[in-house]
């Protein structure tokens, strides 16, 4: 697909699916907060012996820096045994998959047991607007009410020739940002005050960037974690299973945990609720001492977290009556985690060992953020789908990286994975 279609362009990508699903005979509706950043839904209407499900993908990608680029970031560039090009990891992909899918379901006439929701939705990357989700949750969620979604939010990892591992999305964190705001009395920089904001919230930094939040497992990382011991080396599964044994002794764990801490950063986030200093303001010259002083803190927090009771936790970490926290608004609703006893869960799991055999399949939890949160607030068990890269790929051309690339040879067992999940959950049996 060959669109720039980065924030305020969305609807180039929906006018593009609405002329491809139309001339197959699907009917579209479009519902557009702001015209230029329109969403499209189609349905395949089932004879309604189960509720609907709901397919859906973002077309917004993020900007890009065009120098860093080998090829025209926007030019679907297929070169050296790769799709290159901004959206080739996120969320392209899975675009592809749901549209491949309706057509074939189309295509072929397949008899339905549920309806099956096609949903390209816009602002999942930037929507200060509320265009994309929000706006469907809000206005027409009628239009999308399922009992399962699939969409971002997983993968597979390629070793040597082969998918080894299998990620199922079934939770992330919720993004509960704050501020720290320290205040005392402006003056020349000529005479030391003890007030100094900085000083205060330099030191409030130091404690909640080196606080080490209560660890707290849920269904999803207890069973991510027991299943990835059984893959990996046995250092790591050594840690793996002490973080999920009941029995392990305080001193193990911490040890385990300071392991993760320091190798595995993205696995102890899964832990726990994160607290990270992300960027800093103060001052207005080298000589003035400010009035006001302050940090942003990138908090993602556990599905279930009590924020106000973590903000109170976290003011006594700090214990200094200069500094305050003071909430920023939240982006996306607190949800609960999807089951991985759900019927949904099971046939994901079956397929992902079809499709890519020997492969051990594994619940995952987003440290990360996505629209999987609204659909879960409303009740809808949400899972996260993914191509599969190796680790030189996936830490080398990352979604949102300064070059974005996916192996073509990855990109259609994951349409086929699509596909079969599609037709093994909604299919007339």
């Amino acid at each position: 697909m060959q669109i720039d279609s980065t924030a305020g362009r969305e609807t180039l990508v929906v006018d593009y699916l609405k002329k491809v699903l139309e001339a197959e005979g699907i009917p579209t509706q479009t519902f557009a907060l702001n015209p230029a950043r329109a969403n499209l839904v189609a349905r395949l209407k089932g004879n309604g012996s189960k509720r609907p499900l709901l397919i859906l993908a973002h077309t917004d990608v993020v900007g890009v820096q065009r120098e860093k680029w080998p090829v025209d970031p926007f030019g679907a560039v297929l070169k050296d045994g790769y799709i290159w090009g901004r959206g080739s990891k996120d969320d392209k992909p899975v675009l592809a998959a749901n549209l491949m899918t309706m057509l074939l379901l189309k295509r072929r006439g397949v008899p339905l047991d549920r309806d099956v929701i096609f949903l390209a939705e816009s602002g999942e990357e930037a929507d200060y607007e509320g265009v994309g989700i929000n706006f469907m949750v809000r206005e027409h969620f009628a239009e999308i009410d399922a009992e399962f979604a699939i969409t971002e939010g997983g993968g597979a990892r390629i070793d040597g020739s082969r998918v080894t591992q299998v990620n199922i999305g079934t939770a992330e964190k919720l993004p509960a940002r704050a501020k720290l705001v320290a205040t005392g009395t402006a003056g020349h920089g000529s005479a030391p005050r003890m007030d100094n904001p900085l000083i205060h919230l330099a030191a409030a930094v130091e404690k909640v960037g080196r606080w080490q939040t209560p660890m707290r497992l849920n269904d999803t990382t207890r069973a991510y974690f027991e299943r990835l011991a059984a893959i990996s080396p046995p250092e790591q599964a050594a840690v793996y299973k002490t973080l999920v044994d009941p029995k392990a002794a305080p001193a193990a764990t911490a040890r385990a945990q300071n392991y993760l801490r320091e190798r595995e950063p993205g696995s102890y986030s899964m832990l726990r609720t994160s607290v990270v200093p992300t960027m800093l303001t103060a001052g207005v010259g080298a000589n003035v001492i400010p009035s006001e002083a302050e940090a942003t803190l990138d908090i993602r927090a556990l599905p279930g977290e009590d924020i106000p009771k973590f903000f109170a936790a976290m003011a006594e970490v700090i214990s200094d009556p200069a500094v305050k926290i003071v909430p920023l608004p939240q982006t996306r609703p607190p949800s609960p985690a999807s089951r991985i006893d759900s019927e949904m869960f099971r046939v994901m799991e079956r397929v992902a060992g079809a499709i890519y055999p020997g492969t051990v399949v594994i619940p995952s939890m987003s440290t990360g953020a996505s629209d999987q949160a609204q659909l879960r607030a409303k009740g809808i068990q949400s899972y996260g789908v993914g191509p599969a890269s190796t680790e030189a790929d996936a830490l080398n051309y990352p979604a949102h990286g300064d070059v974005e690339r996916l192996a073509e040879s990855s990109l259609y067992p994951f349409v086929q994975y699509v596909w079969t999940i599609v037709n093994e959950v909604a299919a007339r049996k």
